[in-house]
Parts: structure tokens; sequence; C-alpha cells
């Protein structure tokens, strides 16, 4: 296996760094979309299910569905590829442990949007159009993290 992994480190890596920037363009942009979701109903001072609702929705179900959830798998594969992939990583250095917390936390991040999309879709979302504004800064934080972790080795 390290073998196969070797000899397509650096097909593994770019589709990594492929696959994370999909990811991150979504967690960055569903948050966003929340924000116009809600403060769309609210200037527009219609309810769940009206017709601006169902659009944000549709819009918000397809980012997840067809994009982020396939790049977040994607991410997770071809990472755990490179991590399999002999003298990539290092486990007794720091790095890959702050890594680890990102990645992890990027993908609970991803889970609490998608309970808030459930909320909308039960026209139950408690969340202010700010609150959204302030929990788009959470994928920013963990970004980061990875980033400086990878090229800096620490």
């Amino acid at each position: 296996m390290g073998g196969f992994l070797a000899d397509w480190y650096l097909w593994t890596k770019a589709l990594h760094v492929v696959s994370v920037i999909s990811w991150m363009a979504g967690l960055f942009y569903l948050p966003r979309l929340f924000v116009y979701h809600v403060e769309g109903l609210k200037k527009q001072g219609v309810e769940a299910g009206s017709d601006v609702d169902l659009l944000f929705q549709h819009q918000e179900r397809l980012l997840l569905k067809a994009i982020m959830n396939p790049a977040m798998i994607a991410t997770w594969a071809f990472g755990l590829g490179l991590v399999f992939t002999p003298g990539v990583v290092s486990w007794d250095m720091a790095w890959p442990w702050v890594k680890v917390v990102a990645v992890v936390g990027m993908t609970v991040f991803h889970m609490w949007l998608a309970g808030r999309r459930k909320d909308f879709l039960k026209g139950q979302n408690s969340l202010s159009g700010r609150a959204f504004r302030m929990m788009n800064e959470v994928p920013t934080v963990f970004m980061l993290m990875a980033v400086f972790a990878v090229i800096l080795k620490f």
C-alpha cells in the first residue's frame, strides 16, 4: 500500500488541495446564504414557506448536498491518503495534531450548518443575520490553523 500511495503522492496532494478549496468555498458561502435568507424574509415581511423562503432552501440544499458534502468526503479521503503515505506525516511533531483539530473543527461546523438548514426547512430558524455573519468567521480560524500548521511544520 505504501508504494502505491508514494507513487500517487503528488496526485493525492493535488486532489486534496482541490477538495479543500471546494469545501472551504461552501463553508464560507452557506452561512452567507443563511444571512440573506434571514434578512430576505425579514425585509420582505414574509414567513416560512413563501417563494423567497423556498428559493433560499433550494440554493442551500444544492450547495450542501451537491458541493459541500462531496468536497468534505473527498477532503477526508485524500487527506487520509496523504497521512498513510510513508514519510509525509511525523506524528511526533505538533503540526499534524493542529491540522487534525482544524479539520475536525471544520467537520463539526459543517454538521452544525446542516442542522441550521434543517431549522430553515421546519420554519424554526432562531438565529439572526448578525449571528450567521459571526459564524461565517469560524471556518477562517480553522483554515488559518490548518494552513499555518502544514506550511510551517512546527
